[in-house]
This record gives C-alpha cells, structure tokens and sequence, in this order.
C-alpha cells in the first residue's frame, strides 16, 4: 500500500491481569475495560499465530529488526513455561529474517532468578515501573488491600542489577505525580543505576484532565523542569528519555519517545485474543477507542498499518491540529501524545491537555541549554575552518574505502601517507592541498560516480597523485613524486599547471624540489619549472591581495574542478586581464570597506579563492556558490566595480552559510514546513528564507551606504526574521543565527 508505514515493534499482552490495585493505571481504571471480556493469559495458538504474522510482516516490508514488548496487565503473572513458549516462538519465526529484541515491562514483584535465567537465555530485558522513593512509590503502585509494594520492587531491582543479569536491566519507567518530591524521586531513582529512565505524563484527556492540584495549567512543566535542573546538577548520571528527546529536537534530531515529536507511530498492540490493537494509552480517551476490529488469525499486519486510527499518528505536521501546527515548538512537542488530546466534540483535532505545560518544559529545557547547545562554529570562523578541514578528510576516507581495491588509487593514497608522515613540513603541505576549496569538489565528483558506478578510479588515482605531488614540492619534501599526465598536461593544485607533452599526449613524469624551484622528469629528460624558472610550459596560480595586511587569494582559472559554478568559468585569463581584473578587485574592495566595513571585514574572513566567471552579473549581480570546500567564490568577470562589490559581499554571505549548515544543524530536514516569503510568489522551506534573509540584510546594508535604502526592503527582511522567530524546525544554533541577524539589521536601521 502507498505510503504504509511497517510496524518495527509490537506489544504483546501476555496477561490480562496484574497483582497490583494501581489506581492511575490506564488499563484497568480508565474508560476502556475491554480486559473484563478478555483471556487472562495469552494461548499458544495466539502466540503461535502472531509470531507468523510479525515474521511475514518483517520479510514483506524487509525490516531489519523488531521488537518485541512483552506487557500486561503484568506479564509476569503468565508464568515462565508460558514466556518461555512466547520466546522461543518469536525466535524460530523471526530467524534468518530480521533481528529479534525481546523486552518485558513489568511491575518487578514476581521478578526472581527463574525469570531471570530464562530472560537471560533470550536476551530478553526488563523495564521496571516504579514511581520514586517510598513516599512516591506508594501514593499509587500498592496492592488491593492497601500495602505497600515499595520493597518488593526495591528487591526485583537488587536481583536485576546483580552480576549474571545486570546486562538485562533496561530501565525505569515513572509516572509523574505533581504532589511527589521531584528531587527526591530522581534520587531515588538514581540510586538504582537504571541504564535509562522514562518519566511518563499521567494519562489524561479534556475530558478527564489531570490532577493539579495548585490549579496551575504548568504543574507538571514546573515538576519536571525542577527535575531537569537537578539533573543538571548531578551532571546527568543517567539518561532520561524525556530530556534527551527535547535536546534532539532542539538540536535538530529526532524524537525519541512517542509522547513527543512527530515521528510516525510503528507499534501495534496484540491483546491475549489476538486481537489487534491501537496504541495502548488510547485506552483513556473512550470505550473502543484502541480497537481496529483486526486480529492474528484473519488479518495481516498491513491491514491495521492502513487503519485510519494508526494512519492519523503517521501524518506528522499534518496530523496535529492547526493551532499546533503554528506553534514554534511543535517539532519538539509534537502536539503530545495523541491519546492526551481526545475531546469528546472533535475527537482527536486538538492540543494536548497538557499543552502549557508542554510549551513551558521545551521552552525552559531550551532555554537553560541554548548557550552550550550552540554550535561554536556560527560565532568562531576558527572553529568553522577546522570542521570545514575535518569534513573534507572524512570524505576523503570515504573516497578511500570505496577505491581501496584499485592499484593506482592505492599507490597514491601510499604517497599521500608518506607525505603525512614527513613531519611538520609535509603535514602543513598536505593541509594546504587538502583544503584547496576544489578538493572538496573532486572529492563529491569522485564519490558520486563511485556511488552511480561509473568508471572513475583511474581519474580519482590521477587526481590524488597530482595532489600528493603538489604537497611534496610545497613542502620541499625528499620523497618520490610520480604524475600521470593526460593530453600532455598536469594540473598540480594550489601550485599551477604544467605541461609535459603536445596536446593528445599521456604519460608519466616523476617531480622533484630543486634549488630554485621544481623540476619534472620524464624519461631521460629533465625540465626546471616554478616561481622562479621561466619556463613557458609552467602556469603558476596568480594571486591578489584583498589588503595590505590579508593573505594572498588564489585567481583560480586552471583547476579543471572550478567547474562547479551555476553558470561555467573562465578560460585561463591573458597577463591584461588578469591586471586588469585585479584593479577591478582592488576598486570594489575598497568600496566595500568604505560602504560597510563590518560586512566586509567578515566576507574577507575565510577567503582564498576567486574564480572568473563567463558572463556578466546577473540580476542583482550576486555572487556565485557552487559545490567546493570554503573559501572560495565565482565572480563574473566581466562585472563593474559596483556590481564586483556586491557579488563579493554576498557570495560571501551565501558560501558561509553554505559551511554552516555542512557542519552543524541550523534546522531540522525532516518536515515539509513551508513557509511564506516576502520575495517569492511561493512559500519556501526554512532553508530558503534563512538564505535570503542572511544575503538581504548584507544588500540593504551595502545599499544605503551607496544608493539609498530599497522601499520596503527593510520591512520585508522584519517580516522574514518574524517569520523565522517561530520557525519550528530551527535548531537553537538556527535561532542564534537569525537573533544575529535581528541584531544586524538593527544596526543597518540605527
């Protein structure tokens, strides 16, 4: 079926009953009482059967795991003959077709090393419920006639947590309860160990709201941030499912929990019949209001992943109701759990119950994380060089370990070893090569034919040797560096071009560091070339300086990988015109600094590389970012001083945000939020506004200082960044930087 989602985990009700008298639980004391009619514990033909179908599920949808929950009522009360049928059915089905992760929820008080052995026997791990200390423990969780279950849980964790099991301990699971000491409660769990622990909302809808007992619509914010901050403090000794979800979000990362977020529910329920079920928490909204009217015996999987009920919780953005969807924080919240917004007059189209509290938790665990959350390449160019640098040689690996196999390719990735290995000189010459920004585009070029499986390893070979010849004259290095050249030229990067045959020609030719300069090899003759030779066979990389105090930019016109612009480069540029084009330069340089000094200090910051580009400006006459590492930028070469000005100023802007958002997460990529653009005649994705809100502000800057304000240019850039402000799929580091566009336009508007 179209766009069905497989379920990866089910819940299976091994018994309907429990031996506890828990009076939140949602099973037995909320508005379905379905279990009253059903089997106390499960049979082997519903096990038999249910197995059958999660292994035809898993083949048919070639899912690579599934779990198993094991669940009740309390699943231990079915008994360790029974479990044991359970486990070893879903084993033999599941075996040769996907991995099997079987796992127990319970209530610990039957818990004893008969159990555990046979747990321990099939890997299945155990999550215990348990509310806190004694006084939390036993506001809720007793028995029938009132007595505690507080030691008794305290002794199946004992057993759990000791040497032969402690590798089955799963968790904790808690249920918040406002009137319970939230320091102490985390204390006490803490004190067990728990590899992990889940803090549940108490089941509730609008139509049964949940306990508060000051009145307050954010008592369980409140609670569970007063949680949080303890947490903090302790230096986050366990990890909590609730606050590492809400950091994920925030950084843009998944959901992890099904209480929030908007990841599409994959869980089915099977109840001791068979029959299958919704989400078990829909057990609160209504009487049937889990029921999908399928079960084991006569319906596949497939038929109850296409129910309406489960297709509504797989809709994500679209599946909340509209005040939702306009929230900034729904991303994180997900509008909550989808049993929590049930209300008798329109179903399930509404907020959470527990919306303020919601709102009030994302927004307080983000706001006391924000500053170290913060990816420290948006305010350090530092930092952003080093994980620009970092990127490059993590897909340079990859490039590695798809052509490791070919022999030319191996002998070039020796040559760049021995270059790293060359102490100081060769490592700083390798850095220069490796960050030559058209590395980077030889480096995607490569990997995307290695991907497609074109031919491409003999071209890759080719390319790296040149580059680990480059780094050996760069560094002045005594090691072997032979070239492959093709149509009589080699093209050394960061260095120049050399040429070692007539047109149409190939070969080889060994390169070596000489007294004043290079020189080239090839068979019994030998030619000198470099800085200082002369030679009209060797076309050097010419430079210009951006100021008297800049390092030198690289007027790139040979590498054959700057062909990586929106519109094609420039051939090489005679002796005039490259003078030429550096007056130019210089001209609208020196508008820059004077029009908008800030602007232009930072679009200086990370430069090295100007390519020439055929044509003119284009509208606007913007500045061109093509698929290369940073530093470098195309500008039409047959611009105006003006129109050079503006192109170096929003190139700039562009390629640094091209390198922010390669390196760290400045919004989320999993939702089709669009959103409307003062600019464009349809609304955009976050990426596109935050572009052209982060190139406007630089352009109204540049314009006031040189021709008067654009009409109405300032209120449309406002406009984005309002927009933006409530971007639900901004990641903090993606607020900072539109906070820091705020700030700069404040600046251009004083």
């Amino acid at each position: 079926m179209t766009g069905l989602i497989a379920f990866r985990e089910i819940v299976l009700k091994v018994h309907s009953r429990c031996d506890l008298a828990c009076d939140h639980c949602y099973v037995y004391e909320h508005a379905d009482q379905s279990w009253r009619a059903r089997p106390k514990v499960i049979s082997p033909e519903v096990i038999s059967r249910t197995a059958s179908r999660l292994a035809e599920h898993a083949r048919d949808h070639a899912l690579p795991s599934v779990t198993v929950i094991l669940h009740g009522g309390e699943p231990l009360l079915a008994g360790t003959a029974r479990l044991r049928l359970v486990c070893e059915e879903f084993s033999r089905a599941l075996t040769g077709i996907a991995a099997l992760d079987l796992r127990i929820h319970t209530n610990g008080l039957q818990l004893s090393t008969r159990y555990l052995d046979l747990f321990a026997e099939f890997g299945v791990r155990v999550g215990i419920s348990l509310d806190g200390d004694r006084a939390a423990n036993d506001r809720h969780r007793r028995f029938a006639d009132g007595r505690t279950s507080h030691p008794l849980v305290l002794a199946a964790v004992a057993l759990l947590r000791s040497a032969p099991y402690r590798h089955l301990y799963q968790g904790l699971l808690c249920t918040v309860d406002v009137a319970n000491d939230p320091v102490a409660v985390l204390d006490a769990l803490v004190e067990l160990e728990p590899p992990r622990v889940d803090f549940l909302l108490p089941h509730a809808t609008w139509e049964t709201p949940p306990v508060r007992p000051d009145g307050a619509p954010d008592a369980y914010a409140r609670w569970l941030l007063r949680i949080f901050d303890h947490w903090e403090r302790l230096g986050r000794p366990v990890p909590v499912r609730l606050f590492e979800s809400l950091l994920s979000t925030l950084r843009g990362g998944p959901s992890l929990t099904e209480s929030l977020g908007l990841a599409p529910t994959d869980l089915v329920v099977v109840e001791t019949d068979g029959t299958l079920e919704q989400v078990d928490s829909l057990k609160s909204a209504f009487e049937g209001a889990a029921a999908t009217g399928f079960n084991v015996f006569d319906h596949a999987f497939d038929r109850v992943a296409a129910h309406p009920g489960v297709r509504a919780r797989q809709l994500g953005l679209a599946g909340v109701s509209d005040s939702c969807r306009r929230c900034p924080v729904v991303r994180s919240c997900g509008g909550g759990l989808y049993t929590h917004r049930y209300r008798d007059r329109n179903g399930f189209d509404n907020p959470s119950v527990y919306c303020t509290d919601l709102r009030e938790l994302v927004d307080g665990v983000e706001g006391r994380t924000a500053p170290r959350e913060t990816a420290p390449q948006l305010s350090d160019p530092a930092e952003l060089a080093r994980s620009q640098e970092e990127l490059t040689r993590i897909l340079l690996a990859r490039l590695n370990a798809d052509l490791a196999g070919d022999p030319g390719w191996a002998h070039a990735w020796e040559l760049v070893a021995a270059v790293e290995r060359a102490g100081p000189a060769g490592a700083d010459a390798l850095d220069a090569v490796l960050d030559h920004p058209f590395t980077r585009t030889w480096v995607l070029a490569a990997l995307d034919a290695a991907r497609d499986g074109r031919p491409g390893a003999a071209e890759a070979a080719r390319r790296l040797t040149a580059l680990a010849a480059a780094a050996v004259l760069r560094g002045g290095l005594d090691l072997p560096a032979e070239v492959a050249y093709r149509d009589g030229e080699v093209y050394l990067p960061t260095l120049g071009l050399l040429r070692l045959g007539e047109p149409g020609t190939q070969g080889r030719a060994s390169l070596h560091v000489t007294d004043d300069g290079y020189a080239a090899r090839d068979g019994r003759s030998e030619h000198r070339f470099g800085p200082a030779a002369g030679d009209a066979r060797w076309q050097p990389v010419r430079t210009w300086s951006p100021g008297p105090d800049a390092a030198p930019v690289a007027l790139e016109d040979l590498d054959p990988y700057r062909n990586c612009f929106p519109r094609p480069p420039r051939l090489r540029l005679g002796a005039g015109e490259t003078e030429e084009w550096r007056g130019r330069l210089d001209r609208a340089w020196a508008l820059l600094h004077k029009a908008v000094p800030g602007f232009a200090r930072a679009a200086a910051a990370g430069l090295t590389t100007l390519t020439p580009l055929a044509g003119g400006p284009r509208a606007g006459g913007w500045g061109e970012a093509g698929q290369h590492g940073p530093g470098a930028l195309g500008v039409p070469y047959a611009a105006g001083v003006r129109e050079t000005a503006l192109a170096l100023l929003t190139g700039r802007r562009r390629t640094r945000l091209r390198a922010l958002a390669e390196v760290t997460d400045l919004y989320a990529l999993d939702g089709q939020w669009q959103h409307p653009s003062p600019w464009r005649s349809r609304p955009v994705p976050v990426s596109r506004l935050l572009a052209d809100v982060h190139e406007r502000v630089a352009v109204e800057a540049y314009r006031r200082a040189t021709a008067g304000p654009e009409p109405g240019g300032s209120d449309r850039i406002h406009e984005a960044l309002d927009r933006l402000s409530t971007a639900a799929e901004l990641t903090v580091t993606g607020k900072r930087l539109v906070a820091e566009l705020r700030y700069e336009l404040k600046a251009v508007d004083a």
